[in-house]
């Protein structure tokens, strides 16, 4: 396995490596856990190149957020990806990403204004910033993402339609501890009063999405349902619940579609997301 550190030295290799392989990406901000193993074996399996990426983007933390918290462990991450098969590691530093201040900025005019997007301004443009480049860099012919950072799949997918990148997104379901807690670099971040309680985040979306298969599709009742069993179940604080379409993250209008029933609670050191994606009859898509 390669570990590559250099923009230009990564730009130059992939430049030669692309034209006779077909490359997969992984983009991540490291601490590997199950969720991120199983994109890169999928990439494995399925490219004759893959590339993972480690960089803790500064552009998606707010002024309040817990970039200098952000758990680390990149001598565990190289070893991770090479038993997975990675072929080339890329780590690059800040300071390289982002030489000078950026002259130009990503917005993002839709799918941002809901879920994460409402309590975190200027999260996702640094999230897309990060991506284009990377993208940019690496020029992969498949990217992989998983279900739990649903939002961001619905903005990547956005973006690589409307700014015609020649990459297929592949989107692969939720990575879950035996109880259901979904995997998360910031699980570690947990009380351990906490991370008893944090699995009642998928339960009460599970108790949501109960309402839509017994035939009560009633968007802001059952996320009242949902906010009060986390609230009698946990300490955490309730960011959100939301129900609205997919992926287009809009308010539910009819029951033809795909819908998203998402939530973030925040405990003492962490904050945690999860989702249910689903149909009109309550029948999990993913």
């Amino acid at each position: 396995m390669q570990i590559i550190r250099s923009v230009k030295e990564m730009q130059q290799l992939m430049l030669e490596l692309g034209k006779e392989n077909r490359i997969g990406f992984v983009a991540t901000m490291g601490y590997f856990h199950e969720g991120h193993i199983s994109l890169m074996k999928e990439s494995v399996k399925e490219n004759d190149k893959t590339v993972t990426s480690i960089f803790v983007n500064p552009l998606q933390f707010g002024a309040n957020e817990d970039l200098e918290r952000y758990p680390q462990d990149l001598e565990n991450d190289k070893r991770v990806a090479e038993e997975v098969g990675v072929d080339i590691l890329f780590i690059p530093e800040a300071t390289d990403m982002y030489p000078t201040k950026m002259t130009f900025e990503i917005i993002a005019k839709q799918r941002t204004n809901v879920m994460c997007g409402k309590t975190r301004p200027g999260h996702f443009e640094g999230v897309a910033t990060v991506l284009i480049k990377l993208f940019n860099i690496v020029r992969p012919d498949r990217t992989y993402f998983g279900s739990k950072d649903a939002q961001q799949a619905s903005i990547v997918q956005a973006f690589i339609h409307e700014l015609n990148f020649p990459i297929e997104l592949v989107i692969l379901p939720i990575v879950r501890e035996t109880d259901g807690l979904a995997k998360s670099s910031r699980n570690i971040n947990l009380t351990t009063q906490e991370r008893q309680e944090a699995v009642w985040i998928h339960k009460s979306l599970e108790y949501g999405r109960q309402f839509v298969v017994d035939g009560e599709f009633i968007p802001a009742m059952i996320v009242q349902e949902v906010i009060n069993m986390i609230h009698e179940k946990t300490s955490g604080t309730v960011d959100y619940v939301e129900l609205l379409s997919y992926p287009e993250l809009e308010p539910v209008i009819n029951t033809g579609n795909q819908f998203i029933l998402a939530a973030a609670v925040h405990f003492s050191q962490a904050r945690l997301i999860d989702n249910l994606i689903i149909d009109s009859e309550g029948n999990k898509t993913r």
